[in-house]
């Protein structure tokens, strides 16, 4: 099975790549990578951070093994369909949403992390603001 690492300001955690329930959007973030940037606390979603990657040129993906409301570790994908594109962690408790209403992601990796360990990095991105991130392929 396929993997990506995401680096943490220093914390290393893996995920599991979803190639047969997301293809194309597997193939897609594998074009990007590896992808240095900043995790974020959400601002609509609930317990969860983001990577914006609005400056990336993406192709055109369709909804795959997409939800509105990812699990814990679920990593979605989401190509801007009505706001901007971007990478979702969830946290906790998370219903993908925008100013613009709800929003379906396609989930395409599974992180490997502890509930203490998401809830702490969530925690940290609320109260001291955004962390370095840096995304890539195992």
């Amino acid at each position: 099975m396929s993997q990506i690492e995401l680096d943490v300001d220093g914390r290393v955690f893996v995920a599991d790549l979803l190639e047969d329930e997301a293809p194309r959007s597997v193939e897609a973030l594998r074009e990007f990578l590896p992808l240095e940037s900043e995790l974020m606390h959400v601002r609509w979603s609930g317990i969860a951070t983001w990577i914006n990657i609005d400056e990336i040129e993406l192709p055109e993906i369709p909804r795959e093994n997409h939800t509105v409301y990812p699990s814990r570790g679920d990593i979605l994908l989401y190509p801007g369909y009505r706001n901007e594109q971007e990478i979702l962690i969830p946290c906790g408790p998370t219903c993908f949403k925008s100013p613009a209403g709800e929003l379906a992601g396609n989930h395409i990796a599974s992180l490997d992390a502890s509930r203490e360990e998401l809830r702490e990095i969530e925690e940290e991105t609320l109260q001291t603001g955004a962390k370095d991130i840096v995304v890539r392929e195992r």
